[in-house]
């Protein structure tokens, strides 16, 4: 990858040029340590310029549909003049740790637009869900001008709590008619969302998707008492209760801000971030270590064959890395 100067990438993501945006999310995405100290640059030069989006987190069951309703969501929102950027994280292949889905084919119509900007990212085995480097392609992608963030999520169950951690608001995507919808709450996710849509409610399936929408309503409320999220119904493929939602994801970020609350949120999610970046330092650390390299493979294989516990090698192997700390 070509490097860029510090200013070129400053002054074309200030402008909005979506290549240079695109180089310089690769920037930052990039493992190769001759490239973090730039990207660092980079981004805090352009902190000043961020923070003016409305940061909005998308998880669903499989089948919810969540790429068309970004889709239609996102057409909406270009339709009333925002700006608006799509972070979507895809699965990794475990072989060749690309992408698997591709979700900007299936957002046909917003892909066209001038004023959306779809970045599609393989979440590379994170937890949660979330490309490691998304929180720092968001801030990117806000001083580039855009003043929506989607943070689409690969949508695989409990551990997608952690998109909550850098949104300020999270929506659920659930889908009725699929069987028994209380057996599908996934606890940890609508004990983090803000709101539950029942897309596909059209057609046949609108009843039904009224049906499970009183279903939840009903269940939040034992649930989060006082506190429980907004729930309602869509259709994506008619685009009807799109324009509905997105009133009630703004009057809600909309109060947080002024009752300090956003403020408040976004402060606690960048201490969070802090510690995250220090952890997944510390692991690429223990893993170069190169006593710890040369202790693992018999390590894990004594493991295995049961000569060791799990919890005494964990010992041995922080031993090697921090000497002080006794094995």
């Amino acid at each position: 990858m070509k490097l860029l100067p510090a200013d070129t990438y400053m002054d074309g993501v200030r402008a909005g040029d979506r290549a240079v945006l695109a180089r310089a999310i690769t920037l930052v995405e990039s493992e190769h340590p001759r490239h973090a100290a730039l990207a660092q640059e980079v981004l805090t030069r352009l902190l000043p310029h961020t923070g003016n989006s409305q940061r909005v987190g998308i998880s669903g069951v499989p089948g919810a549909g969540k790429s068309t309703f970004i889709d239609a969501l996102g057409m909406h929102l270009v339709g009333k003049g925002h700006r608006v950027a799509v972070l979507a994280i895809d699965p990794s292949s475990s072989i060749s740790g690309g992408s698997i889905l591709g979700d900007k084919t299936r957002m046909a119509r917003l892909s066209r637009e001038s004023a959306a900007y779809i970045r599609p990212s393989p979440s590379s085995g994170t937890l949660g869900g979330v490309a490691r480097k998304t929180r720092e392609t968001l801030l990117l992608c806000e001083a580039a001008g855009f003043d929506v963030v989607l943070v689409e999520t690969v949508g695989v169950g409990q551990s997608e709590t952690v998109v909550s951690e850098l949104v300020d608001f999270y929506l659920v995507l659930m889908l009725a008619g699929a069987g028994d919808e209380l057996q599908g709450i996934k606890r940890g996710i609508l004990e983090v969302a803000d709101m539950v849509a029942i897309n596909k409610a059209d057609g046949d399936n609108a009843p039904r998707a009224e049906r499970a929408r009183a279903e939840y309503r009903a269940a939040l409320h034992l649930m989060r008492p006082g506190a429980e999220p907004v729930v309602t119904t869509c259709s994506a493929l008619e685009g009807t209760g799109i324009e509905k939602l997105w009133d009630s994801v703004v009057e809600r970020i909309a109060r947080r801000a002024a009752s300090g609350e956003l403020s408040r949120r976004r402060q606690e999610q960048q201490v969070g971030w802090m510690w995250a970046m220090v952890q997944d330092g510390l692991r690429s650390a223990l893993r170069a270590h190169p006593e710890v390299s040369a202790l693992v493979p018999s390590l894990e294989t004594d493991v295995r064959e049961g000569r060791a516990t799990p919890t005494s090698a964990a010992l041995r192997v922080l031993g090697a890395f921090l000497p002080r700390m006794p094995a």
